[in-house]
């Protein structure tokens, strides 16, 4: 519909037929003879399957990569296993002999040389990832740090003759300091032998609805409203969403033009939209990179200019650089016990079963601890009661879709518990299904059981476990056809092979790596341990790596429960980031708006040469003021960083412009050698002898200058006095869009700090407010009916409880509100949940001894008989501590909420 879009000047544009072109150029018949030579000279053939490992320098006096393999495996024995028992000898050589045989000697020898040399860097490197943690050679060199026999991880996961791919040892490094590692294998097989891998961005079900809404100049409301109405589901298709949701399929068919969208939206769907670099994906070759794909320069790198796929067909050794910010936080909370306690603490030599973390994770205390964070988790490691790092290992595993919606976990959890009687369907499946109490969980289980039952090799039982897991019908009727004759062979009786067959074929779909849950789960120990014995340096480390991100609110008030206090910035005890300061955390003056890096570095060097700063003058005369202008000490002050002079915040902004003017000035005529009208005792004076008699501002305004200059309260905050009440409605931070689903009611407390009204089409006033507790803020629309019975209530810096639908727009959780109240009017309720068939005598006979000791003014709500009924007023209940820990032993805990 655009005049001016680009468009070609006539319909020539086409390629045309070797006739049409001598026609058109008579008189240059050679053009069209060059255009068959250059036509012929870009004809390329690709070698594929082939692979294209780079040459790891060996050093003297070892002949080859295998032998200098063997030599660091055996070097390294003693450290690992101290005593080298047959089991361990065996598994060795096992395993070197594939590896040697299948040509893999150099690769583990570059992924060995660049994890060593992380490690003597000090940068942090994971325990492993992936399958490549059941190799007992990449534990012995250190690229993982699990003992695959102890924990029983198969090296035939990783790696087989049987299959015959590229083995992918993907490392996890310190996020921030990642970047040197891929330097240092540039640096040591040639900038132009090492690249990053480019990803190509796809047209999604939502985008490609928008992308068409934008070309035909549809209004962007109304395409926002159709991709909305997209099921937010994983790999989710437009076909797919137009079975699955009969709101979309109602759209598509209630209009022209929305038909119209929708149908061209199908045509671009899962074609590429653009290129970026992969956020892990690196690419080491024997040669030169273009002798064997094209590349691009992205930032100062190359680029290959195929994806991870086709790199890797075409041979070249493709690996994963990951960056972990959780092994950042471990190597700064180290960092912080070292700096604040003068310990040492090896990560890598902490107890694997230690009290004081096991009952932190078994009380749901999991805030910070590496993947337990969200409610979910939360509940399950409660469930599971772990009492050692082992018990973490099936977590990783139980907590995906397929676990939860199936029934394993509840098997699991009760034969955990001995709640459930543990039965198997062959004896020959005990010792393969014990840990697991009879749950097929991992996918090494299903390799076992077939190796066990009819005689495969590990590898031959990974291809059959590989199409189980694709569903590859006709590999999987003869690998059936294969299964049961072995099962026979083993006397195992026809009909129980198929239906375990079946079983598996099903089970495939949950079966998880069990190597990668235990590599994963022992950065959840590890993370779990330094909290529970090292809480105020975990949370500082955890603090800093967060601290540009929203996130950050949710941690102070993370450490707020933890009892950790929270304390300003200090311009003489704050260090760049948040550090410890005794038992409390340190805000660090890179949290400080307008206070740039060049600022505090000059802070940080003028304080470490000259000592601490006496008062303000003092500051002002040490620092450049070139540098640290007025705007930055402003900041400061505001903040409460120069509070440990004595002076009131109010006092020292007064004083502030005739303090920085005459400080700038000396330096100016420092610099320009002149003698100045000010010297030094007369500037000391000024800051220490005339600060204004003045009050201080009022605590509301100390608290929102506080906000202003760190984008946190820091001294307390503005809801403390309803801390209590808040405790008992979702925290903010907590409606992440993984974590709620569309249209589900929910309700939360905060302070409106926004509550802007507009005027709809049909003159009706409607508003769009911004509610903030502790931990987050979220956006509400409040639409005119509720507006108009909640109006006095809907202005700035009021406390609320809003209840409302979750309303997913762009994978951002806003609410669309039905109810406001005021927060110091809220009266939460008991919402208990009843046993079927109601509770046994004596639970009744403590449950009125309770109400009759705990009578009080909050309602009480009971669910039985499928329903929840609202009690009398005489059961309802106080809001005491003891109430709620009284009725979760009376019910059971998990059965009572206060909402």
């Amino acid at each position: 519909d655009d005049p001016d879009r680009m468009r070609f000047p006539s319909d020539d544009y086409y390629l045309k037929s070797p006739e049409e072109m001598a026609a058109l150029f008579p008189d240059l018949p050679e053009a069209i003879a060059n255009t068959e030579k250059i036509a012929a000279r870009c004809e390329v053939d690709f070698t594929f399957g082939q692979l294209q490992l780079p040459y790891y320098p060996i050093p003297a006096p070892y002949a080859d990569d295998e032998a200098y393999l063997r030599h660091l495996c055996e070097e390294n024995l003693p450290r690992r296993y101290g005593e080298v028992t047959e089991k361990v000898r065996e598994r060795l050589e096992y395993e070197l002999g594939i590896i040697h045989r299948m040509g893999y000697d150099s690769y583990f020898l570059i992924v060995w040389d660049f994890i060593n040399y992380s490690r003597e860097h000090g940068i942090g490197v994971g325990p492993g990832r992936g399958s490549a943690a059941g190799s007992i050679v990449a534990y012995l060199l250190g690229i993982t740090d699990l003992d695959p026999l102890q924990y029983d991880l198969l090296f035939e996961r990783f790696l087989n003759p049987e299959r015959v791919t590229m083995p992918d040892i993907d490392v996890d490094f310190d996020y921030i300091q990642r970047g040197k590692v891929i330097d240092y294998v540039k640096e040591r097989y040639g900038y132009d032998h090492v690249a990053q891998i480019v990803t190509f961005g796809t047209m999604a079900a939502k985008g490609a609805i928008r992308d068409v809404g934008r070309v035909l100049n549809l209004p962007y409301a109304e395409v926002a409203e159709i991709a909305k109405l997209v099921p937010n589901e994983l790999k989710i298709t437009l076909d797919k969403a137009m079975q699955e949701s009969a709101d979309f399929r109602k759209a598509y068919e209630s209009s022209e033009d929305i038909r119209r969208l929708i149908d061209l939206a199908r045509k671009i769907e899962g074609l590429p939209r653009h290129s970026s670099t992969h956020a892990a994906g690196v690419v080491i070759a024997r040669h030169p990179l273009t002798d064997y794909v094209p590349v691009s320069i992205s930032e100062g790198t190359l680029v290959t200019e195929y994806d991870k796929d086709h790199v890797e067909e075409l041979g070249l050794l493709k690996m994963d650089f990951l960056g972990l910010r959780t092994l950042t936080v471990i190597s700064d909370t180290i960092a912080n016990i070292e700096k604040s306690r003068h310990e040492t603490v090896d990560i890598e030599k902490i107890p694997l079963t230690d009290e004081l973390t096991s009952k932190m994770l078994c009380e749901g205390k999991t805030g910070a601890v590496f993947q337990m964070e969200s409610a979910g988790m939360t509940q399950l490691v409660r469930d599971l009661a772990p009492e050692n790092f082992a018990d973490l290992i099936p977590l990783v595993a139980l907590y995906r879709p397929g676990p939860l919606g199936s029934g394993m976990v509840e098997d699991f959890i009760k034969g955990r518990h001995g709640e459930k009687e543990v039965t198997y369907m062959h004896p020959l499946l005990e010792p393969i299904l014990k840990e697991t109490f009879g749950v097929v969980l991992y996918q090494e289980q299903v390799m076992q059981i077939v190796q066990v039952l009819a005689g495969f090799t590990l590898g031959q039982a990974d291809l059959l476990r590989r199409a189980m897991g694709k569903k590859k019908h006709e590999i999987l009727m003869a690998q059936k056809e294969n299964f049961l004759v072995g099962c026979e062979k083993n006397h195992i009786e026809a009909g129980l092979a198929n239906t375990i067959f079946d079983l598996l074929t099903h089970f495939a779909d949950y079966g998880f790596n069990k190597s990668h849950s235990a590599a994963y789960a022992l950065v959840a120990w590890q993370t779990a341990y330094l909290k529970a014995h090292y809480p105020a340096e975990f949370m500082a480390a955890m603090l800093t790596s967060i601290m540009d991100t929203p996130k950050v609110a949710t941690y102070i008030e993370l450490c707020r429960r933890m009892g950790i206090k929270i304390l300003p910035p200090d311009i003489n005890a704050s260090s760049a980031y948040f550090s410890v300061d005794g038992v409390a955390i340190r805000f660090g003056l890179a949290a400080v708006r307008n206070v740039g890096e060049t600022a505090i570095e000059n802070v940080a060097r003028i304080r470490e040469d000259g000592g601490p700063f006496s008062s303000l003058s003092d500051f002002c005369r040490r620092v450049d003021m070139r540098v640290v202008n007025r705007r930055v000490i402003e900041s400061l002050i505001k903040c409460g960083a120069f509070d440990s002079f004595g002076a009131k915040r109010s006092q020292l902004l007064a004083i502030l412009p005739q303090t920085v003017m005459e400080a700038a000035q000396q330096q100016k005529d420092a610099v320009s050698g002149q003698m100045g009208l000010f010297s030094d005792e007369t500037i000391e004076e000024t800051g220490m002898l005339q600060l204004p008699d003045i009050d201080e501002v009022p605590k509301a305004e100390l608290l929102n200058w506080e906000k202003e200059a760190t984008g946190f309260y820091i001294t307390g905050h503005p809801l403390d006095q309803y801390a209590a009440k808040l405790e008992n409605l979702p925290h903010i931070g907590s409606l992440q869009p993984d974590a709620v689903r569309d249209k589900q009611v929910v309700r939360i407390g905060g302070m409106l700090t926004e509550a802007k009204r507009i005027t709809t089409k049909k003159g009706d006033t409607m508003c769009f407010a911004t509610v903030e507790d502790f931990t987050d803020s979220v956006e509400v629309t409040v639409f005119p009916r509720t507006f108009y019975q909640n109006m006095n209530l809907l202005v700035p810096d009021t406390p609320v409880v809003v209840q409302g639908r979750i309303d997913m727009t762009d994978e951002s959780v806003k609410i669309i509100a039905d109810s406001v109240w005021a927060l110091k009017d809220y009266r939460f309720a008991y919402y208990i949940e009843l046993p079927p068939g109601g509770l046994p005598e004596t639970k009744r006979e403590e449950m009125k001894q309770l109400i009759a000791a705990h009578h009080g003014a909050y309602a009480t709500f009971f669910h039985s008989g499928g329903h929840w009924q609202k009690a009398r007023e005489n059961f309802w209940l106080d809001d005491a501590a003891e109430t709620f820990q009284r009725l979760e032993s009376i019910v059971g805990a998990g059965k009572v909420r206060k909402r």
